[in-house]
């Protein structure tokens, strides 16, 4: 009994500590600078975590989507309310070198186009702003977002007003019909310029997407160096964001011949994945071993960045709104895991609801959007609920509040695997609220931090329990399958079982699923990803209560159970 009560006070040493622990906010950065893989707070070196999302102002209209439907602060304030700290405000290059375009008025713009639904919802909504410029109302929105404290990375996504993107739009690549690149860096300039005295504005993405059969490595090295050497000279404070080629989808080149820049700590780069990526792969093929080749591709072509110490920006991902596109949904499942495994800042396509005009089609519903058409209403809660889990940091400097340990994450939910108490089951919760893990890899066991008790396998179907014997199969844990993202134990009779949850989110075993080639089956329920932290957990005010209760009745059952002999 005097080794159990021993235990006892190991673990209750930890606990104590926790339950006053909470989550550290990074204040608003003035200055963004990047150290080593993290983007920080140039003043403080505290990282600051990118969590955006992207609002369209680059097709035909030249302006910022949504304002015939909402007021702009409004829309500026429900950014915020939605827990993004960022917006990656698009613009054609044309806005800021054609004087022309520039100094159209909305009313004239959207008159131009035929759209005089437009014109009416913006003098309802925005009366102050559609007899300005255009340039003018860029700039509106912009001041829009500052009076928020919402950051802004102001992204060249096209140079003639359109929808992005095609191969042959004439946008793709250095030289095209509408990309001359003399052109682009005085835009670069004049933008970064405009902006210098502006403190929300953190950053600006050279150009989006460069892609089309002009494209070559010798060429993206020639002009996007020049095009960073050009903003920073301009605004020495913005974090200057590098693209790829291929859509954004390969980097690889910068694994031998790195950038050649006469500046530091401002550098980052940027990726984009959607679903789409790979056509229809995951809807076709079996959702593991497509998760494991396209993480491996991903790795390859842009991930090793992290580990040469750059960060990598996620500007771009997205997945049908609307939650019923099997190929977005099992992606996104995958991206979860690998995005909060990466812990990498991100950028959501999109705000936007619907557009004034794209592609010809007025008020085309925007299916990606997380407005609603009308732009009033949150498309899929649930979904954009899920995604919020990627804007808390799990590390990164300024965020070392323990020694690095495990939490589980899962990312059908976007919630980590945390403890009740000692006697009820282990549950899905905020991650902020995650239990911390330690993981031997020769043992294979996971043993809550500071305590004897392990992750044990139970029962079929059963919620997995913590024990402190943790030398049986039971309680030897592995990640399986070809995603990886399986956690598999043994029962006592030898049954292989995974990690799974229930109906109601508790953690339980079942039969490991879709280890095979079956393209109709989800895996989802019983992915799991252990991933780094150095993160305390936050508590609620009742978790000592229900702590020491159940400390309580755990005593009773030894001393019952030794009178009972």
């Amino acid at each position: 009994m005097g080794k159990f009560i021993c235990f006892l006070c190991c673990f209750l040493s930890p606990l104590f500590a926790a339950l006053h622990a909470g989550v550290s906010t990074a204040a608003q950065p003035v200055v963004l600078s990047t150290d080593s893989r993290w983007i920080v707070d140039e003043s403080s070196g505290r990282r600051v975590k990118l969590a955006c999302v992207n609002w369209p102002s680059h097709l035909d209209a030249v302006v910022a989507e949504g304002l015939s439907k909402q007021p702009v602060d409004e829309i500026s304030q429900e950014i915020i309310n939605m827990g993004f700290n960022c917006v990656r405000l698009t613009w054609p290059l044309f806005l800021f070198t054609n004087d022309t375009l520039a100094s159209l008025t909305v009313r004239q713009s959207f008159t131009n186009l035929g759209l005089s639904e437009s014109v009416a919802g913006f003098q309802t909504n925005n009366p102050s702003i559609i007899d300005l410029s255009l340039i003018d109302a860029y700039q509106e929105v912009v001041a829009s977002l500052g009076r928020k404290k919402v950051m802004i990375i102001l992204d060249n996504h096209t140079s003639k007003p359109g929808w992005c993107c095609s191969n042959s739009d004439g946008n793709g690549f250095f030289g095209d019909e509408y990309f001359n690149p003399q052109l682009w860096l005085k835009g670069l300039t004049r933008v970064a310029t405009t902006f210098n005295n502006t403190q929300n504005v953190v950053a600006m993405s050279l150009r989006n997407e460069l892609r089309g059969r002009r494209q070559n490595v010798n060429d993206w090295y020639r002009y996007m160096q020049k095009g960073a050497e050009a903003v920073h000279a301009a605004n020495p404070n913005l974090l200057v964001i590098l693209s790829g080629l291929k859509f954004d989808r390969d980097l690889s080149f910068l694994l031998k011949r790195p950038v050649s820049l006469s500046f530091s700590n401002k550098l980052v780069f940027e990726l984009h994945w959607y679903g789409f990526s790979d056509g229809l792969a995951w809807q076709s093929g079996n959702p593991n071993q497509v998760c494991g080749r396209l993480v491996g591709e991903t790795t390859k072509k842009a991930g090793f960045l992290l580990d040469q110490g750059y960060p990598l920006f996620l500007s771009e991902f997205g997945v049908d709104m609307r939650g019923s596109n099997v190929n977005d949904n099992r992606f996104l499942n995958c991206f979860m895991g690998w995005a909060a495994e990466q812990d990498v800042d991100w950028a959501l396509w999109a705000l936007t609801g619907s557009y004034y005009i794209r592609e010809g089609v007025v008020g085309l519903d925007e299916t990606y959007g997380v407005y609603n058409w009308n732009w009033g209403e949150i498309r899929n809660q649930t979904t954009l609920q899920k995604i919020s889990a990627l804007q808390y940091p799990f590390r990164g400097p300024g965020y070392s509040e323990t020694r690095t340990h495990k939490v589980l994450f899962h990312p059908e939910t976007g919630l980590c695997v945390k403890r009740m108490s000692l006697l009820e089951p282990l549950v899905l919760g905020p991650c902020s609220e995650a239990e911390a893990w330690s993981y031997s890899t020769p043992q294979k066991t996971l043993t809550i931090v500071g305590t004897y008790f392990c992750l044990e396998a139970d029962e079929l179907g059963q919620p997995a329990k913590l024990g402190i014997f943790c030398i049986d199969a039971t309680t030897k844990w592995e990640a399986i399958s070809d995603s990886k993202n399986h956690l598999s134990s043994k029962l006592g009779d030898g049954t292989k079982v995974c990690l799974d949850i229930d109906s109601d989110n508790n953690i339980v075993t079942n039969n490991c699923k879709c280890l095979n080639r079956n393209s109709k089956c989800d895996p989802g329920s019983q992915w799991f990803k252990i991933i780094d932290s150095t993160r305390s957990a936050t508590t609620d005010n009742n978790l000592l209560h229900r702590v020491i209760g159940s400390i309580v009745k755990l005593i009773a059952k030894i001393f019952l159970g030794s009178f009972s002999l």
